[in-house]
């Protein structure tokens, strides 16, 4: 028999907990044709079939359920391995969304912190993009709004509230509504404001914005298809130019970049607020996440990060957040 690879063991634990080839696949971040040829090849390779497959539903053969806990068993070994022999002095790669974010702040308070310890930032644009690499271990750590992606994170991984950063308009200085020090959250009724529609990289950020606008009367900007990522990705300077060639106020973190020829103002009454995540895998030791962790201390304390206004804003998937503080 041909040595089982992890990837084949990964792909049928998938479909054996979802018993539904599509959602394994979107799980595994693989076309569902790919999934159903690397299910075929461990059925041939075992020479057995670990599942029954009807117009209606996908269920496991006695096969199949033998060798479920086994291959989650495997797979939980597999993946502790590379961190348990890996020297701590390596690096600890941190996607950190965007310059000038919360987590490039977290980022470089741990620097400081503990100049010996390797951290190495990494810039994808978003969570839902950060997720794929983390999953695929090309980041170890990463931080973002975890509702709103396709794929849900993985229920062992280890997540931690970091911050509920408020969120604001980007505008051209001459708009109207630059004129004052807040914009009212009900001001957007009737605009037409740009969340970043049909950027792939960060899923999350465009569904929190729709709800968001949506519920306060306004409209989401069409999708922005060709180079939506590109354009989220963008310098202060393209942004700028992206600004005044649509017209469109932009939805944005508080902390965030200075755009030329463009002001950014808080929403209030009631505020709404991006909730901040830090999110690894599980049984990650290294020395860099507990100095992550104590730069997050440090910042929550001082800046009082977590302490939700009494008239605020949570997409209704977050809600529970508060609750749980």
């Amino acid at each position: 028999m041909q040595d089982l690879s992890a990837r084949l063991l990964r792909h049928f634990v998938a479909v054996a907990e979802e018993l539904h080839f599509g959602r394994a696949a979107s799980r595994v971040f693989v076309a569902q044709q790919a999934l159903s040829r690397d299910i075929a090849r461990l059925e041939q390779q075992l020479g057995v079939r670990l599942f029954e497959r009807s117009t209606r539903q996908v269920t496991l053969t006695p096969e199949g359920s033998r060798l479920l806990p086994q291959a989650i068993e495997f797979l939980a070994l597999h993946d502790r391995l590379p961190e348990q022999i890996r020297s701590t002095d390596r690096s600890l790669f941190v996607d950190v969304l965007r310059d000038h974010s919360t987590p490039m702040m977290i980022l470089s308070l741990a620097r400081s912190l503990a100049p010996h310890i390797a951290l190495e930032g990494r810039y994808h644009g978003g969570f839902g993009a950060a997720l794929r690499q983390l999953v695929s271990h090309r980041v170890d750590v990463a931080f973002g709004r975890i509702n709103g992606v396709p794929t849900a994170v993985p229920d062992d991984f280890t997540r931690r509230l970091v911050r509920l950063e408020p969120l604001g308009l980007l505008l051209p200085v001459e708009h109207p509504l630059a004129r004052h020090a807040a914009i009212a959250t009900t001001a957007m009724r009737g605009l037409t404001i740009d969340t970043s529609a049909g950027n792939p990289e960060a899923p999350e950020w465009v569904d929190l914005g729709s709800h968001l606008v949506r519920e306060f009367g306004g409209h989401p900007a069409p999708d922005h298809h060709p180079g939506a990522a590109a354009v989220a990705a963008a310098g202060p300077h393209e942004t700028a130019h992206h600004l005044r060639t649509t017209g469109w106020p932009i939805l944005t973190m508080m902390q965030t970049s200075p755009v030329p020829g463009a002001a950014i103002l808080p929403l209030v009454d009631p505020i709404p607020l991006y909730p901040w995540t830090m999110t690894h895998r599980p049984g990650l030791h290294h020395p860099g996440l507990d100095v992550l962790n104590r730069a997050i201390d440090q910042l929550s304390e001082a800046e009082r990060w977590l302490d939700a206004p009494d008239n605020s804003w949570l997409c209704p998937a977050d809600r529970h957040l508060l609750t749980d503080l």
